[in-house]
């Protein structure tokens, strides 16, 4: 996989990629929008810790099919307001060491629940199984 980088438009204004190439010979997996809420039922005050833990219920998620948050090459999160931008922003950021995916962040007006400030979703890829 590789990012790509167009010369020809602005750089992106965060740490993700404007696009990433995907070799045919690879699968797929779509992961729904998790939450910030673990399986006790926790929530987390702060939007970063919430972010943490739908960053850690997507790793489970994509271990599932043998694979990391590192084979992620799109993301797509909503906050529900400017001031959880950062939050959100500094955990994907320790996430996402080498090759940022691509990657979408929306404001919108709420979720399920109030105590929820952040959402997200990934599509991962990874070699065929052989």
């Amino acid at each position: 996989m590789r990012a790509l980088a167009p010369a020809s438009i602005r750089p992106p204004f965060a740490r993700y990629s404007h696009g990433i190439a995907i070799p045919a010979d690879h699968r797929l997996v779509m992961t729904s929008g998790q939450l910030g809420i673990s399986s006790d039922e926790t929530i987390p005050a702060e939007c970063e810790q919430q972010a943490d833990l739908c960053f850690a219920n997507i790793a489970a998620i994509l271990a599932e099919d043998g694979m990391t948050l590192a084979n992620i090459v799109r993301l797509n999160a909503y906050v529900t307001a400017r001031e959880h931008m950062q939050g959100y922003m500094r955990s994907r950021d320790r996430h996402f060491q080498g090759m940022p995916p691509a990657s979408t962040l929306v404001i919108v007006s709420g979720f399920t629940r109030p105590e929820f400030f952040v959402e997200i979703e990934a599509i991962a890829a990874a070699p065929e199984h052989g």
